[in-house]
């Protein structure tokens, strides 16, 4: 049968950022991201509360610690440490909402709203610190205050450089940059995704994609040239 987070272990649900915070005690460099990339490999699987936000219990916390010490101790690839490890069942849908995203083929995140609270939960962040990211700009909540999938990207990762010593004012260029770069994608698709026949406007939102994709590569690529080799 199906388990949920309140089911695991001693039946304690805990949020994504109580998770990182519990795992950064015997691994310090553990990120937010190779804890969704081991969720997104099938190696945990969290259940999900209405709102969309990942509920880990203690079973889940146990089972990342050994995926990650098999990592650090024993230098083992993932398909090793797959097969180490029991495949889990699939995690019980949480709501309406979440069925229906999967019945459409999208994501359940995707689909989900954060409030401040909930947000800085799932980040592993306080309120005040959001406040602040939003002071300079970095989030932008809607009109009723709440969160979306891509905000919660932005707020992770703003989470994870700051772990380096990059702030917030360090970041407004960054984000600058970003506008300009997504301004222009959205200029050179603009004619299809205008366009009054139905099957040139859906090509212009693929085209709209493939050009994001694209823009982001580059992006990377550009950073990787400017700092160039090291010790050499």
């Amino acid at each position: 049968m199906p388990h949920t987070a309140a089911e695991s272990g001693a039946g304690t649900a805990l949020s994504f950022g109580a998770v990182l915070q519990a795992l950064r005690e015997e691994f310090p460099e553990v990120t937010a991201s190779r804890v969704r990339f081991l969720e997104a490999e099938g190696l945990v699987r969290p259940s999900r509360s209405p709102a969309g936000a990942r509920k880990f219990g203690e079973s889940d916390v146990e089972r990342l610690r050994h995926v990650l010490r098999l990592q650090r101790d024993h230098c083992l690839p993932l398909s090793a440490v797959r097969a180490t490890v029991s495949p889990e069942e699939e995690p019980a849908r949480t709501s309406e909402a979440d069925t229906g995203a999967s019945a459409r083929g999208a994501p359940a995140e995707a689909a989900a709203r954060y409030g401040r609270a909930a947000l800085a939960a799932e980040v592993g962040v306080s309120e005040e610190q959001l406040a602040e990211w939003e002071s300079y700009g970095l989030l932008r909540p809607d009109a009723e205050g709440q969160y979306d999938a891509g905000q919660l990207a932005v707020a992770g990762l703003v989470a994870e450089v700051g772990r380096f010593g990059l702030q917030p004012r360090h970041l407004r260029a960054v984000k600058a940059a970003a506008e300009r770069e997504a301004a222009l994608v959205e200029q050179l698709a603009a004619p299809l995704r205008l366009h009054g026949n139905p099957e040139r406007r859906a090509r212009g939102e693929e085209e709209l994609r493939e050009l994001a994709g694209l823009a982001s590569r580059l992006h990377s690529a550009f950073v990787e040239a400017a700092l160039g080799p090291r010790g050499a």
